[in-house]
C-alpha cells in the first residue's frame, strides 16, 4: 500500500478537508436533490489503487452499477465480498491503529445534473448519512474531504466544486480503517454508502441549526430556542400555531426562553407533538415539538415529575436482504409491533439509527436512549491494552463521534438518556465525551455501563447481573459489593437510578425469568427496568445447496473469524416473526395489572402517564376451552399509579368441566399502531370444581409374558407397543435428552449449585457427557395380568453406571385403555436434565399424523421459567406449526399442562389421550415434531435436517428451564431439573 494510502487508514483524525461543523438532521423547505439510486461501481481487493477514477473526465462505462444506499457484499451474489459476523473480536489483527493490506475498496460514480438556479445558492452541501467505513469525496475531480464514524452524518461544503449542468461526485470507500476499531459492534461488518445521500442548496439567510428544548411543569411548557444562523437571516420566527405561538426574534441576542400556557405534555404513552416551524426569509424548517422534563431526584429518574419504568428492547438495524439500509415503511411496522408488545423503550444499540426512525419515535411514543457510534470490545481479548479510550491519539475522533450523535438528534423528545456507547472499557476519552454532553445538554443524564465506579455518568448501569445480584443493587442499605467497586464506590452507585442496559438473552429458545426481574421493579424504586438484548435477530437471506431459502449467521459467509450464531439473538426472527419468548415479554411486562381478590378484579394502572381511559375490559367463561359466555365489565378510568377493586361477573360452574374465567383489557379505539380490540393485558381465574384423580387400581395376578397380545386399541408383541388405534406407533421409549438450546450451550455464570468444577462447561456438554443424547435400554421383565401389560426397563447410555428404571403399565380400566410410567433414576446422577418423558414415533404410513387440538397451556410453547404468556384454553396448530422456526434447530415447541390432546391426519381423528395430574397435582406438557432430539441436535440450519416419515410424540413430566446463560443467568434454582422420580399417567381412546 503507498505510504499516503496507508497513513489516511490508519489515521485516527475523524474528519478531513471541507468536512462541516455537526448539525440537527432538519426538515427545510430549501432545496435539495436525492443523489440515491444507481451509481457506477468498482470493488478492489486492496487499498492501493492508484488510478485517478475521479477525474472528471474518467470513462467509467465499464464499471458494475450498484445501488445506493445498499452494502456492496449484500449485492451482486457474492461478486463484490462476503459479510463476516463477529461480536467481540476483531475480524482483522490488534494492531491499532493499522489494517491489513488486503483492504476492499469501493470506488463509486455519480453523475447528476444541476439547474441554474442552484447558482443562486449561498453554500450547496453534500450529506452522507452513513458510509462503512472510512470514506474520501471528490466533486468534478476535486477532492473535497474524507471522514469516517460510519452511523453519523457528515456534510461537506462542495459550493466551490459544482456547476450547473453536469457533475460528477466520486466516493472511494475503505472497508476497514483505523476508525474500525471504534465499531466492534456485534454485527455484521458490512462496507459501504448504506444510508442517504443529499445534495443541499443553502440559502444566503437560511437557518442553519435549531434546537428547541422543551420542559414541561404543572399544564404549562417552556421553550429554550438556540437558532444558529447568519445576522443576515433574522429576523426569525417561531410559530407553535396550535399553542398560538408566534415569537419573532430580531436578532440572535433576542432568542430566549419562552413559556406557553395549556400544553398537554409528551410521554411514551402519550406521544403528544406540536407542529413548530423556526423561519427566515429565506428558508423554514419545521419540527414537531413534545414538551417534557427529564431529570434524576435521588435515585429516581423522572421525566414530567413522575418514574419511569424501561420495558425495553436493544435495536439493531438489521433487515435480511438491505442489512442496514433503512426501509420507512418497515421501521414503521417495527416500531408498531413493539407497541403492540409492550415494548415502551428503545436503546439505539450501539449506535445512532436512521435519523426517520427518530422521528417515528417521537410519533409513536418510545423512552430512547440514544448510544453514541462506539464500541472497542475486541480489545478486552489483550486485556485492553491499546484500548483507545484512554489513548489521547484518539480523543478527537471520541469527541467528534458523541458531538455528532447529539447535535444530530438533540430536538427529539423521546431521547432522553444520551449514552457514550458500549464494551469500550473505560478511560479519559469517555469521560471527555461526558463532560461535552454535560456541558451541551444540561437537561438528559449520560449513560455508559462501562464506567462501573460512576465517576462520569448519571444512571447506574448493568449489562447480564443476575436476579440476586440485581436485587442487592435495589435494596436500600445493602453492602453487597458491586462489579468494579470499592464499597464507597458501591454506595455511591447505589444512590442513582439504576437500570439494566442489557438482561435476558433472547437467544434461541428463551430468555427465562423475564417475571423475575419485573418483579424486583416493583419492590424496588431504584431499579427502573432494562432492555432485553435484542430485538431481532440479523439473519441474513441466503440459499443453501439445495435451493432452500434460509436465514444465514455467523460462519455461512466462509468468514475464517466469526462468531457463528450469536448474531440471532432477537425476539423476533430474522422474517418479522414473533417468538415466544416476546409473547412472554409482553405478559411479563403488561402496563395493567389484573389480579383477582374474591369476588372483585384489582385492577392497578401501571402506565406513566395514561389513564385506562383508552381500554376496555372483556370478560369471557370457558369450560374445557369451549366458550358458555362473555361481556364487558363496568370499570372506572384509573389514573396513571392508581388501581380500582371491580366486581367480578357472575360466573356458571360446571360440575364436570374446567371452568376459566379470562378477563382482557383491550384497546377501545383503533391506535396508529394497533386495531381496535387489540388486547394489552390478560389475567385468567381458575373456578374450576375439583375432583380427586383415579386411584390405580392394584394387580397382583402378574405372570410372564410373551408373544402377540391386544388390550383395547393397543396391540403388542413381547410387550413391546407394535399398534395403537389401528396404526403403527412404537413406544413409550424413555426420552431425557432435549436439543440444546442456545442457553444451554451456554457457559456464563451457573446458577444451578453444580459443582464449581462445572462453571465453564455448559449444560449441554454435560448432558452429553453423560450420553443422554444415546440412551440405550435393556427389557427386565415382562408381565401380564387378565387386562393389563408391565414392562420394566433399565435405561442407560454405553460406558456410564448411570441409569434409570422404567416401569411400563398398560391397563384396561372400564374399557378404557390407561398407560402409567414411572420413571425412578439410580444414585450419582451428578448434573440437571434437560426433561424427563417418554417418546411415541408414529411413521406417516398412509396418514401422516400433521394437526393436533389440545386442551392445555397454549397457543405458544411454554417452559417452567416462561409461562405467563401462556393461558388455559383449547387450542390447535398443524404439526409444521408447532415449533419454532429458529435460525439454529433446537429445542421447540413444548405446551406445559396438558389436559386432553388429539392427533390429526386431515381431518380425521387418529387417536387422543387425557393426561392425568399425579399426586402432586402436576401435569405433564407434549411436544409434536417431526424429528427427533437428537437428528434436530446434529443440524446448524434448518435445511440439514433430514426428511422424515415419522411423527414424534413427547410427553414430558417435567422440561428443564430455560435460563439466559447465552450470554447471562443460567437457569434459577426453582426452574431447573433435577433427576428425580417421576410418574406420567395417561387414557388413550380412538375415534368412534
Amino acid at each position: 500500500m503507498p505510504s499516503e494510502l496507508s497513513a489516511l487508514v490508519s489515521d485516527t483524525t475523524p474528519g478531513r478537508g471541507a468536512l462541516r461543523p455537526a448539525r440537527s438532521w432538519l426538515h427545510s423547505d430549501a432545496p435539495s436533490l436525492s443523489l440515491n439510486g444507481p451509481w457506477r461501481f468498482r470493488l478492489s481487493p486492496t487499498a492501493s489503487v492508484v488510478e485517478d477514477f475521479a477525474a472528471d473526465g474518467f470513462d467509467d462505462h465499464g464499471w458494475d452499477s450498484i445501488p445506493v444506499p445498499s452494502h456492496w457484499v449484500l449485492q451482486g451474489d457474492g461478486a463484490y465480498g462476503r459479510p463476516i459476523y463477529t461480536n467481540v473480536q476483531f475480524p482483522f489483527p490488534i494492531d491499532p491503529p493499522h489494517v491489513p493490506d488486503e483492504n476492499p475498496t469501493g470506488d463509486y460514480r455519480r453523475h447528476f445534473d444541476l439547474s441554474a438556479d442552484w447558482s443562486d445558492a449561498d453554500r450547496v452541501v453534500l450529506r452522507f448519512d452513513g458510509v462503512e467505513s472510512l470514506f474520501r469525496v471528490w466533486v468534478n475531480g476535486v477532492e473535497v474531504g474524507s471522514a469516517s464514524g460510519s452511523r453519523l452524518a457528515h456534510e461537506f461544503d462542495v459550493t466551490s466544486e459544482v456547476r450547473p449542468g453536469g457533475n460528477v461526485v466520486a466516493v472511494r470507500v475503505h472497508q476497514w480503517s483505523a476508525a474500525s476499531y471504534l465499531e466492534d459492534q456485534d454485527q455484521w461488518w458490512l462496507p459501504g454508502i448504506f444510508r442517504d445521500v443529499t445534495l443541499l442548496a443553502r440559502p444566503a439567510a437560511g437557518v442553519e441549526d435549531v434546537w428547541l428544548r422543551t420542559g414541561y411543569d404543572n399544564g404549562r411548557g417552556r421553550v429554550d430556542p438556540e437558532v444558529r444562523a447568519d445576522p443576515a437571516a433574522f429576523p426569525v420566527t417561531l410559530r407553535i400555531p396550535e399553542l398560538g405561538v408566534e415569537q419573532v426574534w430580531a436578532s440572535a441576542a433576542d432568542v430566549a426562553p419562552i413559556d406557553v400556557a395549556g400544553v398537554e405534555p409528551w410521554s411514551a404513552e402519550r406521544p403528544r407533538l406540536y407542529d413548530a416551524t423556526v423561519s427566515s426569509a429565506a428558508e423554514s424548517i419545521t419540527l414537531r415539538a413534545g414538551f417534557r422534563t427529564v431529570e434524576i431526584r435521588g435515585d429516581r429518574f423522572l421525566v414530567n415529575g413522575r418514574r419511569v419504568v424501561f420495558h425495553g428492547v436493544n435495536r439493531h438495524e438489521t433487515h435480511p436482504e438491505r442489512g442496514r439500509v433503512f426501509d420507512e415503511a418497515h421501521a414503521r411496522e417495527d416500531l408498531a409491533r413493539m407497541k403492540r408488545f409492550n415494548v415502551n423503550a428503545i436503546r439505539t444499540s450501539h449506535y445512532p439509527p436512521h435519523p426517520r426512525l427518530l422521528d417515528l419515535a417521537d410519533e409513536l411514543g418510545f423512552w430512547v436512549i440514544l448510544e453514541c457510534d462506539l464500541e472497542t470490545h475486541g480489545f478486552g481479548k489483550v486485556g485492553w491494552a491499546g484500548n483507545p479510550s484512554d489513548d489521547p491519539t484518539w480523543r478527537a475522533a471520541y469527541l467528534d463521534r458523541v458531538q455528532r450523535t447529539v447535535e444530530r438528534d438533540k430536538n427529539h423528545p423521546s431521547i432522553v438518556i444520551w449514552s457514550l456507547g458500549n464494551e469500550a472499557g473505560t478511560g479519559s476519552n469517555l469521560a471527555a465525551m461526558s463532560a461535552w454532553v454535560h456541558a451541551r445538554d444540561a437537561d438528559r443524564p449520560v449513560h455508559y455501563e462501562g464506567d462501573y465506579t460512576g465517576d462520569y455518568t448519571d444512571v447506574y448501569s448493568r449489562m447480564y447481573p443476575s436476579v440476586l445480584e440485581t436485587e442487592q443493587i435495589g435494596t436500600d442499605g445493602s453492602r453487597a459489593p458491586l462489579l468494579g467497586c470499592t464499597p464507597a464506590q458501591g454506595a455511591r452507585q447505589r444512590t442513582k437510578p439504576f437500570l439494566l442496559c442489557e438482561y435476558a438473552h433472547a437467544m434461541g429458545n428463551g430468555p427465562g425469568a423475564l417475571d423475575q426481574y419485573e418483579a424486583l421493579v416493583h419492590q424496588h424504586p431504584r431499579l427502573h427496568g432494562g432492555f432485553v438484548w435484542e430485538w431481532r435477530d440479523h439473519g441474513i437471506l441466503a440459499t443453501a445447496p439445495d435451493g432452500t431459502p434460509y436465514y444465514a449467521y455467523g460462519g455461512d459467509f466462509g468468514e475464517v473469524v466469526h462468531d457463528g450464531n450469536f448474531v440471532m439473538d432477537g425476539m423476533v426472527l430474522s422474517d418479522d416473526v414473533p417468538t415466544p419468548s416476546l409473547y412472554e415479554f409482553k405478559a411479563v411486562v403488561q402496563p395493567v395489572r389484573l389480579t383477582f381478590d374474591g369476588d372483585k378484579l384489582a385492577l392497578t394502572n401501571l402506565r406513566h402517564s395514561a389513564d385506562t381511559s383508552d381500554l376496555r375490559f372483556r370478560w369471557r367463561v370457558e369450560h374445557d376451552g369451549t366458550l358458555v359466555e362473555s361481556g364487558d365489565l363496568d370499570t372506572p378510568v384509573v389514573a396513571a399509579g392508581g388501581s380500582e377493586r371491580v366486581p367480578l361477573p357472575s360466573v356458571a360452574v360446571s360440575p364436570n368441566a374446567e371452568t376459566w374465567l379470562t378477563i382482557d383489557a383491550v384497546l377501545a379505539t383503533e391506535t396508529a399502531w394497533a386495531p381496535e380490540g387489540h388486547v394489552v393485558a390478560t389475567a385468567q381465574l381458575d373456578r374450576s370444581v375439583r375432583h380427586p384423580v383415579p386411584a390405580v387400581r392394584p394387580r397382583t395376578e402378574w405372570r410372564p409374558a410373551a408373544g402377540a397380545l391386544t388390550l383395547g386399541i393397543a396391540e403388542f408383541v413381547d410387550g413391546t407397543l407394535v399398534r395403537l388405534a389401528g396404526r403403527t406407533v412404537t413406544g413409550p421409549r424413555l426420552e431425557l435428552f432435549r436439543a440444546p438450546t442456545d442457553n444451554d450451550e451456554g457457559t456464563s455464570d451457573r446458577l444451578d449449585g453444580s459443582d464449581d468444577s462445572h462453571a465453564e462447561v455448559s449444560s449441554a456438554d454435560l448432558w452429553r457427557r453423560d450420553g443422554l443424547h444415546r440412551l440405550t435400554s435393556r427389557r427386565v421383565c415382562v408381565e401380564h395380568a387378565p387386562d393389563a401389560l408391565r414392562t420394566v426397563d433399565k435405561v442407560s447410555a454405553a460406558d456410564s453406571a448411570l441409569s434409570v428404571m422404567v416401569e411400563s403399565v398398560w391397563s384396561l380400566d372400564d374399557g378404557e385403555l390407561e398407560l402409567r410410567v414411572e420413571i425412578q433414576p439410580s444414585h450419582g446422577w451428578q448434573t440437571v436434565w434437560p426433561r424427563i418423558g417418554i417418546r411415541f414415533d408414529l411413521p406417516d404410513g398412509t396418514a401422516p399424523v400433521d394437526a393436533v387440538e389440545w386442551f392445555g397451556l397454549g397457543p405458544f410453547e411454554s417452559y417452567p421459567d416462561s409461562l405467563h404468556a401462556a393461558r388455559t384454553g383449547r387450542f390447535s396448530a398443524a404439526v409444521h406449526d408447532l415449533p419454532v422456526h429458529y435460525a439454529r434447530p433446537q429445542e421447540t415447541g413444548h405446551r406445559s399442562a396438558l389436559r386432553q390432546l388429539t392427533l390429526k391426519s386431515g381431518d380425521s381423528e387418529v387417536f387422543s389421550l387425557s393426561a392425568l395430574p399425579d399426586t402432586r397435582g402436576r401435569r405433564p406438557g407434549f411436544t409434536l415434531s417431526r424429528h427427533t432430539p437428537q437428528q434436530i441436535a446434529a443440524a446448524e440450519h434448518p435445511f440439514e435436517l433430514p426428511d422424515s416419515t415419522t411423527s414424534h410424540l413427547f410427553v414430558d413430566a417435567a422440561q428443564h428451564g430455560l435460563g439466559s446463560r447465552a450470554c447471562g443467568p443460567d437457569v434459577w434454582p426453582e426452574f431447573a431439573l433435577r433427576p428425580e422420580a417421576r410418574t406420567i399417567r395417561l387414557r388413550i381412546t380412538s375415534p368412534e
